[in-house]
């Protein structure tokens, strides 16, 4: 009996040791489920929200690019595309067999569909894969009749950038592409499938303030990833628009004028503020092309062009300047204290130790002063006062000319082009500058090299009363994706050259054209207020023996392309009130005679689209010329 009521007591305390160890952990949790459904409340519905809420990022439309005048160079144009979502092809065939049939409807490209099915392996059954852009109407009806037998396949609506005056504004504009390896992807729009980049131009140059910014969808998802609906949408911020300075009948008609020449390149600008009027490089491309995706044969054949469509001549192709070279040698000279009125005769060549150095004129000019020697473009004469000059002064003046770096035109891939003096040769060579290097250099061969911008931006800087000026493509001033100023005008420093000097070397110039014995004055403008001036240029691209001197010079089509001469011409209008620069380079042209009439007709029709008028934002230039008779 006592055994039995031990027995229920030992029971009773176990049975309330349990049921105290039930009531302590009972308690716990309903504290534990208090603290989360009660004080974390907040906390987990946003973490249950962010598993069943996404925000996805939406790529903004990229900003217009517009002439001076408002003509559209780069839009955004509708781009059909063929989406397949595998869930749905393999739920009535298999993908390999959709693309096949899709393949007997339009033309897809092996590498086409091995990227597909790669990209269908990857990606989740339900994600849509892009088979197909830049689709034409005819294909969207084709894929649109066949629909029932093309399971998982459905036609979307984008946008695609495009160039409505193609190989014209190539070289300017540049392209967009897929975003590559090489491209700093900092910005999240970079992430995107399909967003695409400035590759060229100034969709490069300009490429953040073009872009904008990214908009967001914030949608609903299943426990999958799938989208189940759209909850709230912001569009973002459209790129800026660009408005270039560039006028596009311009650069038509520029394009036009040289479309026959194998390799050239002009160059517009207004002098007083910089601002790139024309910019031509021939041969060009088409940048639709990159736009809508190259083929493989289409980018081997640009690269493997002689003719180089692809390199931007204007600011990245570097030439011996020749002649045009000889402004900047004569400004040095008055600068050494040389007068105008120095006399040099030219028999026809120069001798210097045992080399004999040719003029152009091969019986010679005669007794020349600095004018007579620019306006008939005498080599003995800048032989001879280079040698007194020097080249350290000639470098140092065609430096404050703007050659021999690079302009900061606001395009990438400009080259700085050479001005050589005797440190730099010791640099780069090793060796010590010799006496008939500075005559080389004094008529703009040897070392020296310019681009085409280069030399009209010298231009331009002679013309302009000694500015500074620099060339620059845009009206507006950017930051950025900031848009600083939208009608930008900057402002020059003067380069101190003394107005009296440069009067003199513009009246050289004005004779170059309008003179009797000029060597342009087939280029003569003869409407009153519209005259041109300028200056010739021949560049040698091989050595002429001494053999060939005595038999004569082999030109034109005795000699294979490659081995003409270089044709240049520099030149400005209108010669009382300049307002307008200009460059011409001809790539083996066979001499200045290719170049000068392409600038006549071109400062012709500048003046004719913008007048002759100087730009507002500068003060007019008084009347320099004292001209005489012949």
């Amino acid at each position: 009996m006592k055994r039995e009521k031990d027995r229920a007591r030992q029971f009773n305390r176990r049975a309330a040791l349990l049921l105290g160890g039930k009531f302590v952990l009972m308690s716990g949790l309903a504290a534990r489920m208090y603290y989360l459904q009660v004080i974390e409340t907040d906390r987990y519905k946003m973490m249950a929200d962010d598993n069943r809420i996404n925000l996805r990022l939406l790529p903004p439309p990229r900003g217009f690019i517009l002439d001076r005048n408002g003509d559209y160079l780069a839009i955004n144009i509708q781009n059909y595309r063929i989406i397949l979502v595998r869930e749905q092809a393999e739920n009535a065939s298999s993908v390999p067999e959709v693309l096949a049939r899709l393949g007997q409807l339009i033309d897809l490209e092996d590498h086409e569909y091995r990227r597909v099915l790669k990209e269908v392996e990857r990606r989740r059954a339900f994600v849509p894969v892009t088979v197909r852009e830049n689709l034409s109407w005819e294909e969207v009806s084709r894929i649109g009749v066949n629909t029932p037998e093309l399971p998982g396949v459905t036609i979307d609506v984008g946008q695609t950038r495009h160039y409505p005056y193609g190989p014209t504004m190539a070289h300017v504009l540049g392209y967009v592409a897929a975003v590559s390896e090489k491209d700093n992807r900092d910005d999240p729009l970079l992430q995107l499938p399909g967003f695409k980049v400035g590759k060229r131009g100034v969709e490069r140059y300009y490429d953040l303030a073009l872009r904008g910014q990214g908009g967001t969808s914030k949608v609903e998802v299943n426990a999958l990833g799938r989208v189940i609906r759209e909850l709230e949408r912001n569009e973002g911020q459209p790129g800026h628009e660009l408005r270039l300075s560039l006028d596009m009948r311009l650069q038509d008609y520029i394009g036009n004028r040289v479309a026959d020449e194998k390799a050239a390149s002009v160059v517009v600008m207004d002098v007083h503020n910089g601002e790139v009027l024309g910019l031509v490089s021939t041969p060009s491309f088409n940048p639709n092309a990159f736009s809508e995706g190259l083929s493989t044969e289409e980018w081997k054949a640009l690269q493997n062009n002689p003719y180089k469509p692809l390199s931007n001549k204007t600011i990245a192709g570097q030439y011996a300047p020749g002649s045009t070279f000889k402004m900047s040698v004569a400004l040095a000279a008055l600068d050494h204290g040389i007068s105008p009125d120095h006399r040099v005769f030219c028999p026809g060549h120069m001798d210097l130790g045992n080399h004999r150095f040719h003029c152009w004129k091969r019986h010679g000019h005669g007794w020349m002063n600095m004018t007579d020697a620019i306006r008939e473009s005498c080599d003995v004469w800048f032989y001879e006062v280079g040698m007194k000059v020097g080249i350290e002064k000639i470098a140092a003046m065609a430096r404050k000319l703007g050659l021999g770096d690079k302009t900061g035109l606001d395009l990438h891939g400009e080259r700085a082009g050479l001005i050589p003096d005797k440190a730099w040769k010791e640099r780069a060579i090793g060796e010590r500058w010799q006496g008939g290097e500075t005559v080389i250099a004094a008529i703009g061969q040897g070392y020296v090299l310019t681009t085409p911008l280069q030399l009209a931006v010298m231009t331009a800087r002679m013309v302009n009363g000694g500015k500074a000026v620099v060339p620059h493509l845009t009206k507006q001033k950017f930051e950025g994706r900031d848009l600083l100023d939208s009608n930008w005008v900057p402002e020059f420093e003067d380069l101190g050259i003394p107005k009296k000097h440069l009067d003199i070397v513009l009246r050289g110039m004005d004779e170059v054209v309008n003179h009797p014995r000029g060597t342009a004055n087939s280029a003569a403008i003869k409407e009153d207020g519209t005259e041109m001036g300028g200056k010739t240029g021949t560049a040698q691209v091989r050595r002429i023996s001494e053999a060939e001197r005595k038999s004569g010079i082999l030109k034109g089509e005795d000699i294979s392309w490659r081995l003409r001469d270089h044709g240049l011409f520099v030149g400005f209008a209108p010669v009382d009130n300049p307002r307008f620069a200009i460059s011409v380079v001809v790539e083996h042209g066979g001499g200045s005679k290719a170049a000068i009439p392409i600038a006549k007709d071109v400062m012709v029709e500048v003046q004719r689209l913008m007048g002759s008028a100087q730009s507002s934002e500068a003060e007019p230039r008084p009347h320099y010329l004292n001209k005489k008779e012949g």
